[in-house]
């Protein structure tokens, strides 16, 4: 996800049909031919392994199980699997061998993370329902106002003279409504869009609400979670920082346990303070010894809110008590803000720990919580009484030292933090996702989302010699390239799709498996995009403003909107926007020169063009397209296959290799760029990128299928707008009249 939810968020979620088993476990006879049926127009070819078979009593179980892996790349997994980094015979090993998977699988356009989650949902094109980017701009909205994708209006909003509202038939339906309207039960964990939320026009005064929460709920809510009130900190401490310990330290330290063979010293400062929705925290942290050797060598944090004072366990979620952090644990620690009227936590690492104090590097987590909507309160509160607080999840921010208090840490420090991060923040997902099947174990369809490997797939993905290993040194690319670093860091990914393929693990030993190993719940994984890496960032406003055109540079008159390598060019058009300046004639204009100017563009820097005089910096160029009447209504509202109502004016895909976000501050220029006030070209500050034109095979989405209903074979080519009719067909249900996608239970065959 990096725009950045990494794209979080702030970012950056497979199956087996087995024949003689489906009449057996259909609901009734009438099902079951009908299951068959599907199966043998398939040629579906059963295949057991009774040394998988994970028997499970409880047969009470979602009947199908959609699970996201936020970015998860074909060409890494199929390397994953084959070299033995991912087990042949669990998570998405075993529904490999057990079902169905999918050569190519082809996502939404632009590849990106909110879009193609929609898509996924809704079984309809990004045009369609009108989620086009991570983040665009409403043509409701005033001119500098962005929305999220994640939490934009599905299927779009009516928009005429008397102004906004909410759409009585949206031009694209999520699938839970059609699954509703028939009587499923649906149930979904931290999935893009069922969110629980009211949607608004930003920045527009007394906005109505454009699409209402009924829309966005299934029958056990949970969203995704949010930023808290604190961004992440670093704290570089030696022993000067520390002082004997109070004794009201000592004495509640005492009270719950803890012992310390030397003095317990603390910091003769607080080491934080900040405030969340009004309630003021001042953390504190104290050194404990707690190996009675005879020698003082401190191997303990303890940190607390003074306000509260120390605290042990046990303790009621979402409570944490105080946070201990023993050295060379490289596990952080929970620490629930209490009070907090939003349930808000956050966590403590610390990377290095010197048994004399003499270096203690701490880092401090971002404060987030899940947003509490009146609509699905109880569900959330259930996740944060019984999983606990939205966990930290990982933070862009502190590996590219954006957030304070970092420089002094080490690359592997940070590093070690982001890992931390990974690992802690999916196991959290994967328990929302097991307490939501859990609670509903009859449940029809269970969407659940994970938001590895695409976070470290934009932090790590380095494997084009024109990426530059050291983000502030253009020469270190190609043979200057740090073999070490990249070593590392494929290291990384490789750790993230693990722990994705370990989640997947969990859901399948949830809902069991039978006799054969196959689970027995309909499990299907897929992806939202792939990956590719990326080596140099790309400046839009410096692309327009030396173009010689002085319009494309008034913000008044244009305006881009970025999400990775994907552009939205907006034009101020009066009658469209609020306060539009830009009259019909000087739209077409306008209109015209930027997409001109796009398609021109080029790099013709030798050390980054392979050998090319020059490398087109757009692959794609999509214009809205305009009736041959200046007087006509529809004037700046007209849509295609590629640009819906919200999308730009001029809608453009950049190359692989080149992507909008990443550029320093400072701007760190290029090897072999010309010096300029306005570069259009730097060095980025990280190296995987997604939202690229989704045919190319490196933004290929995965696809596997397994259980009582699915059998096993592979598929040369799905797309996700396919997966949602599936889902429907395999459940009984008509998809929506706006779907686009087809059901692959009856269209596609297996090779």
């Amino acid at each position: 996800m990096q725009n950045k939810l990494k794209c979080g968020v702030p970012s950056h979620a497979s199956a087996q049909f087995s024949v003689p088993k489906i009449v057996e476990q259909a609901g009734s006879m009438k099902a079951g031919l009908s299951a068959l049926l599907m199966a043998l127009s398939l040629n579906i070819f059963a295949v057991a392994n009774p040394t998988l078979a994970q028997e499970k009593p409880n047969t009470t179980h979602p009947k199908v199980i959609l699970i996201s892996l936020d970015g998860a790349t074909p060409r890494l997994l199929n390397q994953y699997l084959e070299d033995g980094s991912i087990p042949q015979n669990e998570g998405l090993g075993l529904l490999k061998n057990k079902g169905v998977v999918a050569d190519q699988n082809i996502t939404c356009s632009p590849s990106l993370t909110a879009a193609c989650h929609i898509a996924i949902g809704t079984g309809s094109t990004s045009a369609r329902n009108d989620i086009n980017a991570n983040s665009f701009h409403l043509v409701a909205s005033p001119f500098n106002q962005n929305i999220s994708g994640f939490a934009a209006p599905i299927g779009g909003y009516t928009f005429d003279i008397h102004g906004p509202a909410e759409s009585a038939e949206p031009t694209s339906n999520p699938l839970w409504l059609a699954l509703h309207a028939q009587g499923k039960k649906v149930i979904a964990a931290t999935f893009p869009g069922a969110d629980g939320i009211d949607v608004q026009v930003p920045g527009l005064a007394n906005s109505p609400i454009i699409q209402g929460a009924a829309r966005r709920t299934v029958d056990y809510t949970v969203p995704f979670g949010t930023f808290g009130g604190a961004g992440a900190k670093g704290f570089s401490l030696t022993n000067t920082d520390f002082n004997t310990a109070p004794e009201t330290t000592t004495t509640q330290l005492n009270s719950i346990g803890k012992t310390s063979f030397s003095p317990v010293l603390q910091k003769t400062s607080p080491l934080d303070s900040f405030a969340i929705s009004g309630v003021n925290y001042t953390i504190q942290v104290a050194a404990l010894d707690t190996t009675n050797d005879g020698q003082a060598n401190y191997d303990t944090l303890a940190f607390f809110d003074t306000n509260q004072g120390i605290k042990g366990g046990p303790v009621t979620l979402p409570s944490t008590g105080s946070a201990f952090v023993k050295a060379g644990e490289e596990v952080s620690k929970p620490f629930y803000l209490e009070e907090s009227t939003n349930r808000v936590g956050t966590g403590f690492y610390v990377s290095t720990f010197s048994p004399d104090l003499t270096k203690v590097n701490i880092a401090r987590y971002s404060a987030n919580f899940i947003p509490r909507p009146s609509t699905i309160l109880k569900d959330v509160d259930d996740i944060n009484n019984n999983v606990g607080f939205w966990a930290p999840q990982p933070d862009f921010r502190i590996t590219e030292k954006l957030s304070p208090g970092f420089d002094r840490f080490s690359d592997r420090e940070l590093e070690d933090i982001y890992e931390d991060q990974v690992r802690t923040f999916v196991d959290y997902q994967t328990r929302v996702g097991l307490r939501a099947i859990q609670q509903n174990p009859d449940a029809d369809l269970a969407m659940l989302y994970i938001e590895q490997p695409d976070g470290s797939g934009h932090q790590f993905l380095i494997s084009d010699p024109r990426q530059a290993t050291n983000p502030l040194d253009p020469l270190s690319i190609r043979d200057h390239q740090d073999p070490a670093k990249v070593g590392r860091y494929q290291g990384y990914v490789r750790t993230a799709y693990q722990v994705a393929s370990q989640a997947v693990q969990k859901i399948i030993q949830e809902v069991g498996t039978n006799a054969e190993g196959v689970p027995n719940s309909n499990i299907f994984v897929v992806s939202d995009h792939g990956f590719a890496p990326f080596h140099t960032a790309v400046s839009i406003n410096n692309l327009l403003k030396n173009s010689g055109i002085a319009e494309l540079a008034d913000s008044n008159k244009v305006r881009a909107v970025v999400s990775g390598p994907a552009v939205n060019i907006y034009i101020n058009l009066q009658g469209r926007e609020p306060n539009g300046t830009v009259t019909r004639a000087e739209y077409v204009t306008l209109k015209k020169e930027i997409a001109r100017v796009l398609r021109n563009s080029a790099d013709s820097n030798p050390n980054y063009t392979l050998g090319n005089a020059s490398t087109k910096l757009f692959d794609k160029v999509y214009s809205r397209p305009v009736p041959d009447s200046l007087t006509d209504p529809s004037f700046g509202l007209g849509i295609s296959s590629f640009i819906g109502q919200d999308s730009g004016d001029i809608f453009a895909i950049m190359s692989l290799g080149y992507n909008f976000d990443g550029t320093q501050t400072p701007v760190v220029q290029r090897l072999g760029d010309a010096t300029s006030t306005n570069p259009i070209f730097s060095v980025p500050n990280f190296y995987g990128a997604h939202g690229y034109d989704p045919k190319l095979p490196e933004m290929s989405a995965i696809f596997y299928a397994a259980g009582p209903d699915i059998g096993h074979g592979t598929l040369n080519k799905v797309r996700n707008i396919d997966v949602a009719p599936t889902i429907s067909h395999l459940l009984g249900v008509q998809p929506a009249a706006t779907v686009q996608g087809r059901s692959l239970l009856k269209k596609l065959r297996f090779r």
